[in-house]
């Protein structure tokens, strides 16, 4: 699979898991976002895929920040994405030493 094709298959398993989530219908969500019934399903069936815009609308409604939303594109496996993990349950006066040390490592 080429990387347009994850990152399309990944928008659509996302927004499924997310309403999952939230426990709402793909009918429900699609009204409450001001769009036909079946607007949602046709996204997650692979019929259609939102604007960039209603992508935005989506997050929104979901709760969840463009970054939250591409959170698990990453290879869950690779180094990047456990340092982050890691980097999320550091507190701010932490988070500071770490940035020094980067600082330094740059030298």
């Amino acid at each position: 699979m080429d990387d347009t094709q994850r990152y399309i298959t990944y928008v659509r398993e996302r927004i499924t898991d997310l309403r999952t989530q939230k426990d709402v219908s793909e009918h429900r969500m699609s009204l409450e976002l001001g769009k036909s019934g079946s607007y949602i399903r046709g996204i997650t069936s692979g019929a259609a895929l939102p604007s960039l815009r209603e992508l935005f609308n989506i997050m929104a409604y979901l709760e969840v920040s463009p970054s939250e939303f591409f959170d698990g594109l990453d290879d869950p496996d690779s180094l990047r994405t456990a340092l982050r993990g890691r980097l999320m349950e550091l507190n701010d006066e932490d988070l500071q030493k770490v940035s020094s040390f980067l600082d330094w490592i740059r030298k």
